[in-house]
C-alpha cells in the first residue's frame, strides 16, 4: 500500500511541440547554447536552469518547454509543469476547490477567469486562465491553472502552462484543459510506434 505522504504515480500526454527538461538536461542544453557562441543564450540558459531549480524545491515533478511557430515566422514558447502537492482535507473535492479559489483570489492576476473541467474520471477539476504580471514588473504574460486531485484523495494536481503569447492565450487554454483529459493513474498498455497527430496547438499557432 501507497503511503499517503509518498507522491504517486501520474501520467499524462503532452501534445506535439512540447519537450521534457529538467535539470539532469543542464550538460545538453549548455552544450546547446554554447553552439550559437552567444553570451545571451549562455545567460538565459542559467536563468532558465535556475529557474527549473527553483521549481523542483516547490513540489513541480515536471517541466516541459513549448515551441510553436508563430504568423510572424518566429516561435512562440511557453513553459508547462506538473505539481503533486499533499491534501489539506481528506475530502479531495473540498480540497480541490479550496486550491482552485486559493489560485482564483492570487494578486498576481492582471485579469482572469474560472470554469469547471468535466474529466473522464469525473474526478473534480477546476480550471483558471488570464494574464499575469512577468518577473520583471512590466512585461504580462498569459497563464493557465487546472487544479484536481488524485484518486486516492491524499494529494493535488496542478498543471501550468505559462506564455509570453498573450495572442494565443486561448489556444494555450485549450491546450492545458485537453493535457488534463490525458491525466491517468495507472500505467497506460504500451502501444506500437504511431505517426504523432496533428496537435490543435500546431494548427491554431501557424
Amino acid at each position: 500500500m501507497r503511503h499517503p505522504t509518498e507522491r504517486p504515480p501520474v501520467w499524462f500526454r503532452l501534445p506535439p511541440g512540447f519537450h521534457s527538461i529538467g535539470t539532469a538536461d543542464r550538460d545538453s542544453l549548455d552544450g546547446f547554447a554554447r553552439a550559437f557562441e552567444s553570451d545571451a543564450a549562455q545567460a538565459e540558459l542559467a536563468q532558465l536552469m535556475a529557474g527549473l531549480d527553483q521549481l523542483g524545491a516547490l513540489d513541480v515533478v515536471h517541466t516541459a518547454l513549448g515551441f510553436h511557430p508563430a504568423e510572424d515566422g518566429g516561435v512562440c514558447t511557453s513553459l508547462f509543469s506538473l505539481t503533486i502537492l499533499a491534501a489539506d482535507d481528506p475530502n479531495p473535492r473540498l480540497s480541490v476547490a479550496r486550491i482552485a479559489l486559493s489560485m482564483a483570489r492570487s494578486s498576481a492576476w492582471e485579469t482572469s477567469a474560472q470554469r469547471v473541467i468535466d474529466l473522464p474520471s469525473s474526478l473534480p477539476c477546476y480550471l483558471v486562465g488570464g494574464t499575469i504580471t512577468g518577473p520583471d514588473g512590466e512585461q504580462s504574460l498569459f497563464q493557465a491553472r487546472v487544479a484536481t486531485t488524485h484518486p486516492a484523495g491524499f494529494h493535488l494536481l496542478v498543471l501550468d502552462l505559462t506564455s509570453p503569447a498573450l495572442e494565443h492565450q486561448e489556444a494555450y487554454t485549450d491546450i492545458l484543459e485537453a493535457i488534463a483529459h490525458t491525466l491517468t493513474f495507472t500505467d497506460p498498455d504500451p502501444s506500437p510506434a504511431t505517426a504523432a497527430p496533428r496537435s490543435r496547438v500546431l494548427d491554431l499557432l501557424r
